[in-house]
């Protein structure tokens, strides 16, 4: 495995890469969600790349930047185990150099749910993304569900850009309890580690009410809210049942939807999401 922090050496990096090349663009702090990716990408390409950067401008001014969790060298030994082929740790100075003034942002699919609760994040993840997809040059980039809204505006950001690549969307990895991985989840204590399976419960009693027949979509929510609520030590933030491609809250279930919700477990932001229809 080849670990590369700049630019000319990537491009130069990447011209040796045989053809199909698959991307796994991260934010480092590894966990098998991650590896799940890195597999898709291994079974669909000949190469497969990723990258490790924790992106400054999708994080608001009060928001876990400094807090992040880091652990390059463990990740680096992680990715090596998985079989990438190449690593890109580009460092902020190499993605946003003195004078950057120039954004990529997705409108309409970013005004709802995460991009209401965050405002300037959605710019900050299409910028970031638009550059790693310049500069590495993948024909398949894979992304989780766990970050659904991000996976509907990288699909659209791609088509309106006319990037040449297939945007490959894997299922959300879970631990035994169903609690969605995510690097976060290095932040609860034992006490608030249990609750968080509150997210996955309220998920799950919505989903089976929409498989006994259940089609209003206030109703669906209402079993999700009423769920969480019922957690003392968990905050909801906002749930949702909305339409799975325009992300437009919905009526009634008549098609491909998407549950989702924000909630916090102490001072720690967790959000999950299922599809159904």
């Amino acid at each position: 495995m080849k670990v590369i922090t700049t630019l000319p050496e990537l491009r130069n990096a990447r011209t040796a890469l045989p053809e199909p090349v698959g991307f796994v663009p991260t934010m480092g702090y590894l966990h098998a969600g991650h590896i799940s990716l890195i597999n898709a990408a291994k079974a669909g390409c000949t190469s497969v790349v990723a990258s490790i950067f924790v992106n400054p401008t999708q994080f608001g001014p009060n928001e876990d930047l400094a807090e992040y969790p880091r652990d390059l060298p463990r990740d680096l030994s992680v990715l090596e185990a998985a079989g990438v082929d190449l690593v890109w740790t580009p460092t902020p100075e190499c993605m946003y150099p003195p004078g950057f003034q120039t954004w990529v942002e997705v409108q309409g699919l970013t005004n709802g749910l995460e991009g209401k609760i965050r405002p300037g994040h959605f710019r900050g993840v299409t910028t970031i993304v638009a550059k790693l997809f310049n500069a590495v040059r993948p024909d398949r980039a894979y992304f989780g569900q766990k970050d659904a809204q991000q996976a509907v505006v990288i699909r659209r950001m791609t088509r309106d850009l006319d990037f040449p690549i297939e945007i490959v969307v894997c299922p959300t990895t879970r631990e035994p309890d169903g609690l969605a991985m995510s690097s976060r989840n290095s932040y609860l204590i034992p006490g608030e580690r249990n609750v968080a399976t509150v997210i996955f419960r309220a998920l799950t009693e919505a989903k089976n009410a929409y498989e006994s027949g259940q089609r209003e979509a206030d109703i669906l929510r209402r079993i999700m809210r009423d769920v969480v609520n019922a957690e003392p030590l968990v905050r909801l933030q906002y749930v949702s049942c909305a339409d799975y491609d325009t992300l437009e809250e919905l009526n009634t279930v008549n098609t491909k939807a998407l549950l989702s919700m924000a909630v916090y477990v102490g001072k720690t932001r967790l959000i999950d999401n299922f599809v159904i229809g």
